[in-house]
């Protein structure tokens, strides 16, 4: 079979209208509790943990020792991907997916009743990061399963808009994130929130994770997986069947071109959304409310413009709409976004924030699906996962620690070094890009591992 298929697609390929909007929204609203979780980690490391679990040295260096459990997560990521993807190669991608959710909640509300620093020493920051350990390497299987349960159901004409929900699902967890800490601010005092108020988000992440449960335990399994997976059975090649070792020996080049694409995608995004909360609080001296009001509107322009990115995506393609998406981030971080934080203003604020997430869903949009596109069916959850999280640990793991050293002293900030820093993870990425193969249209029934290097 050819590995891409143009024109019309089979009724068959595309679940009923219907179902497809329950894989998608399972997809979304697993993700978007997932990530809030991981998310409201990230924010809370830039507000609070760098007081309560991190007590000695001064506010910077908090902040730096907070972001380093972190980035921790983030190398849990690579290991959550190869070993969700095993068995979502394996065993099928609604099990995973399950798992992962259950496990991302478990920690997350662990960390809402974690005593601080303060109540048992040491032992309260190690506790810290084997929870954010967890988190990394549940929501390291996350990803793959998530977006493959919708490029899987969907037809090859749609699969960019499709497959951008369960990104979208990304954004709606952080602006859930967002906006419960938007509210503590508004109706409590720093004192209050630093003493308690931080955990509520945490703990309320049960009921979002009972939700998330309840909607994915009712889809079906991937079509598409399910024939592969008949077709390994069928030929005997189920027991000689290690997803990791195939993806590398068939697809290396996939691998690494996936690497290269995430680079300035997610350095960029946790600029946005986590950077900016520090800089803005510590840095400039404002409070945190305006700041994680522009977050909130921004979150919501992300979510909504996510998935019209992905439409688009169908028309014209993967390749275009994320070079000018690398391109972009590195032009606005290098000259339009700190000078529009650090006015003052709370519509610049949000001007600088909102643009930024626009120009990164160009590049975020797509990756769904063209990931998903890259790599055969037997090793597709474990290929994207690998891709996408590996790089994770050299963009988002780090990005909040390098920026903050190029940021330097609270006196003298180098906001110019950060959009050197984005700028060249754009160039990095935009050759990552014209590397790769427009894979618009291609149909997802493709397997070098079952059918050959030439399929």
């Amino acid at each position: 079979m050819s590995s891409t298929t143009h024109g019309a697609t089979s009724p068959e390929t595309e679940t009923s209208g219907p179902g497809i909007v329950k894989v998608v929204f399972a997809s979304l609203i697993g993700t978007a509790v997932e990530w809030y979780d991981f998310f409201l980690y990230g924010s809370a490391a830039a507000l609070v943990f760098g007081v309560l679990f991190f007590p000695e040295g001064d506010a910077v260096t908090g902040t730096l020792l907070a972001f380093g459990t972190y980035a921790l997560g983030f190398l849990a990521r690579p290991l959550g991907g190869v070993v969700f993807g095993h068995f979502g190669d394996r065993v099928g991608r609604k099990k995973m997916l399950v798992t992962s959710l259950l496990m991302m909640g478990i920690a997350t509300f662990a960390i809402g009743l974690l005593p601080t620093y303060a109540t048992i020493g040491i032992a309260a920051p190690i506790l810290l990061l084997v929870c954010r350990l967890v988190q990394g390497f549940a929501v390291g299987g996350e990803w793959g399963g998530a977006v493959l349960m919708a490029a899987e159901h969907g037809s090859d004409e749609r699969r960019g808009f499709w497959s951008s929900w369960p990104q979208a699902g990304v954004a709606l967890g952080n602006l859930i994130a967002t906006g419960v800490l938007f509210v503590l601010a508004a109706f409590q005092s720093e004192a209050a929130f630093e003493a308690w108020g931080w955990r509520i988000p945490f703990l309320l992440s049960a009921v979002l994770v009972v939700i998330g449960l309840w909607v994915r335990l009712s889809i079906e399994e991937s079509p598409v997986f399910k024939e592969a997976h008949a077709e390994i059975v069928e030929k005997k090649q189920e027991d000689n069947h290690i997803p990791i070792l195939e993806v590398f020996k068939n697809y290396p080049r996939e691998v690494f071109s996936a690497m290269g694409m995430r680079l300035a995608e997610n350095t960029s995004y946790y600029i946005f959304t986590i950077i900016v909360i520090t800089f803005v609080t510590t840095y400039d001296g404002q409070e945190r409310g305006p700041i994680l009001q522009a977050l909130l509107v921004g979150s919501v322009v992300h979510f909504v413009w996510i998935p019209i990115v992905g439409a688009i995506s169908d028309k014209v393609g993967r390749k275009p709409l994320y070079l000018a998406g690398a391109v972009g981030v590195a032009v606005w971080t290098l000259f339009f976004f700190f000078p529009l934080v650090e006015s003052g203003t709370q519509g610049n604020l949000i001007l600088a924030v909102v643009v930024g997430l626009m120009l990164h869903a160009l590049m975020y949009s797509p990756q769904a699906a063209f990931f998903s596109e890259l790599f055969g069916t037997s090793v597709r959850y474990t290929g994207a996962s690998v891709g996408y999280q590996l790089a994770s640990i050299g963009a988002g793991a780090i990005a909040p620690i390098i920026a903050l050293e190029l940021l330097g002293s609270v006196e003298e900030s180098n906001t110019f070094a950060v959009g050197i820093y984005v700028s060249v993870t754009s160039v990095l990425t935009i050759i990552a890009v014209l590397a790769a193969k427009e894979t618009r249209n291609t149909s997802l029934r493709h397997d070098r591992v079952v059918r050959g290097a030439h399929d």
